[in-house]
């Protein structure tokens, strides 16, 4: 950090004397930010709201001493017509859905209107480690028509990435992900994270007992289940029928097969179709480590055989892909 002094020629301070200038800085900047007419909050990689201004508090109907996760404060401000309005029937629907793209990118910038009439310019940087600042301006003045144009933009851009049925990530965002994540390798040996994929096991004999309205049933609860386990950075896709990908950029081999198989015990726990129907299911995964130089292909290889290797052992388990 360069000091007034180094810029003039003299010799940045050291030591504590370096050490009370961040601290002032800092305390600055904190005291700056408060009382900024602009909104800012702060996420940890679990979605958590480590840190909000008033200007945001007030704007989306936060106290000063509360820390929600993202997802349950938008819950409790639904049907209190709090903060963003969400134009959705199925509030449950819109919440997957924007939750499997939520801090996906490394910055993010979309509009969004409030229940008190405000219209606001929302811009969103995470970090490798998913922590994600959030920052909003107000535009109310620009023209309505200008408004509606861009709304219907993000609402296309959306559309695009998104699954129809579970309302999670489609083939075409998670692929785009997975090369995003592949090309931020700059050196051999240096550790990505891992891919797996996931099928559902005998999906077609859940289909013929329960109709395809009792399959629909069991993806979406598949998905919500996995969903809810994963980090801010990780991202969850359905590629095909009863096929996803889950990416987990920077996790080693054991955090990953731990995770899945945290994901296999919950899922078999489930019963999405309730006491009157019981549809008791699990699910295989294949999982394969990201390695410098892979294409979407050699990981996608990889990942596969070893789905193929699970589904031959009896389902209902992980395995790791090593060639």
């Amino acid at each position: 950090m360069k000091t007034v002094d180094t810029l003039q020629g003299k010799t940045a301070p050291k030591g504590r004397k370096a050490r009370a200038t961040l601290t002032e800085a800092h305390t600055q900047l904190i005291g700056l930010i408060e009382r900024s007419g602009v909104m800012f909050a702060l996420y940890d990689g679990f979605d958590r709201m480590r840190y909000a201004n008033a200007a945001f508090r007030d704007a989306f109907g936060l106290t000063p001493d509360e820390e929600p996760t993202w997802a349950d404060h938008m819950r409790r401000n639904y049907p209190l017509k709090l903060g963003t309005i969400i134009k959705a029937d199925n509030f449950e629907k819109w919440l997957t859905e924007t939750q499997a793209r939520r801090g996906k990118s490394r910055f993010k910038s979309y509009e969004t209107d409030l229940y008190d009439g405000r219209w606001l310019q929302m811009t969103e940087t995470v970090q490798a480690d998913g922590w994600l600042l959030s920052i909003a301006t107000d535009i109310s003045g620009l023209r309505a028509e200008d408004r509606l144009l861009r709304q219907d933009r993000d609402f296309a851009i959306k559309a695009s990435q998104t699954d129809d049925l579970t309302g999670i990530a489609n083939r075409r965002f998670v692929t785009q992900r997975l090369q995003d994540v592949l090309a931020q390798g700059t050196a051999p040996g240096e550790h990505l994270g891992c891919v797996c994929l996931l099928d559902i096991d005998h999906f077609k004999s859940i289909n013929d007992r329960f109709g395809h309205s009792g399959g629909d049933v069991v993806l979406r609860d598949f998905t919500r289940t996995l969903l809810a386990m994963l980090r801010r950075n990780d991202t969850f896709g359905r590629i095909g029928g009863e096929e996803f990908m889950l990416i987990l950029p920077e996790a080693s081999l054991p955090e990953a097969e731990l995770v899945i198989e945290r994901m296999l015990y919950s899922i078999r726990r489930s019963d999405p179709l309730g006491p009157d129907k019981p549809c008791r299911y699990s699910f295989s995964a294949g999982l394969a480590d990201l390695r410098f130089g892979d294409t979407v292909d050699d990981i996608y290889t990889r990942a596969d055989a070893a789905l193929y290797a699970a589904k031959s052992a009896g389902r209902d388990r992980i395995e790791i892909g090593t060639r």
